[in-house]
């Protein structure tokens, strides 16, 4: 079962959503860079369950604790251990549902692949399919839930770039819901306008639709998706490789990893389909000493490899 994630900085997350605890494993992050439990923590109260209406609510506080890898508020070059645990799992919710497969749930794909299965949490039939066995308490692994682990080693990565890259800047937002888009400048939106609402939508007027149509839609027992974008400012030319491990490779495999997620795209995405490629082109000029593109069709990445443009890209979600 593939849990780890990256290479120099390495994250490979564990537990499951009604077991005892969640967490990750961090490798190479480099030493003395300040962080503590707080600055994890503030990350996790953004994902926490319970906040609002709109999200689901199951009471979970949360609550991190760095077991290994810090000392003093300092990174220590070592392997950074991070535990959450669950205080509120509840495998009897699940009961009902033990011999049953939710419909677009990972229930049955767990379990053919594994052979057993955690029925308690997301992810029960297709683990028990692999392994032939199943363990009905704790929870599954792949409800979103796993998530706690990424945004955590999120956290840590995100001290470490401030410290060693201070004008970088990672900004995602709630671009669309159902058919209600949002009109947001990806050039220069800022977290503080992410957080003025529930949805977490930078434009006002967009996000009292979305809340209205969630609500709606909740209270007739049904559900929608949409769409997420998120802008990388001032990011160096450079990264990535040429091949399998273009950039934009490795960013759709960490979002898609996400559950419920559904589609990804960079750049201009699937809009290129319906360009010429004399309109879809980023002409390369001189600007402010740099070699910049004129245009950013191509989203910050051209043959899998930054070319110190904006990054930008959307994810879909069921």
């Amino acid at each position: 079962m593939g849990n780890t994630f990256g290479q120099l900085f390495r994250v490979t997350t564990f537990g499951e959503s009604h077991g005892g605890g969640i967490g990750v494993v961090i490798d190479g992050c480099p030493p003395r860079v300040e962080i503590s439990e707080s600055d994890i923590q503030r990350e996790l109260d953004r994902r926490r369950p319970g906040q609002s209406k709109l999200t689901t609510q199951r009471k979970e506080q949360d609550r991190c604790e760095i077991l290994s890898g810090v000392f003093e508020g300092k990174t220590l070059g070592t392997a950074i251990a991070i535990a959450v645990r669950n205080r509120d799992a509840r495998p009897e919710d699940y009961i009902d549902i033990a011999s049953k497969f939710r419909p677009s749930h990972a229930d049955y794909t767990y379990e053919a692949k594994y052979g057993i299965r955690n029925w308690q949490g997301g992810g029960r039939a297709t683990y028990e399919a692999k392994y032939g066995i199943r363990n009905w308490q704790g929870g599954g692994r792949a409800s979103a839930r796993e998530t706690i682990g990424r945004v955590a080693a999120g956290a840590v990565a995100k001290m470490v770039l401030s410290t060693l890259y201070a004008d970088s800047e990672i900004v995602a937002y709630v671009k669309q819901i159902h058919d209600v888009v949002a009109k947001i400048d990806r050039s220069t939106v800022k977290i503080k306008d992410v957080e003025k609402n529930i949805v977490r939508c930078p434009d006002a007027t967009a996000a009292k639709r979305m809340i209205s149509l969630i609500e709606r839609v909740r209270d007739e027992g049904d559900s929608i998706g949409g769409v997420i974008e998120c802008v990388a400012r001032s990011i160096a030319p450079g990264l990535g490789e040429p091949v399998f491990d273009k950039l934009e490779a490795d960013l759709a495999k960490a979002m898609l990893s996400i559950p419920a997620t559904k589609g990804f795209e960079i750049g201009s995405g699937f809009t290129a389909t319906r360009m010429r490629g004399s309109q879809h082109n980023d002409p390369f000029e001189m600007r402010g000493g740099k070699i910049r593109t004129r245009t950013n069709n191509s989203g910050g990445v051209q043959g899998g490899i930054s070319n110190g443009e904006d990054i930008y890209f959307r994810v879909a979600a069921k």
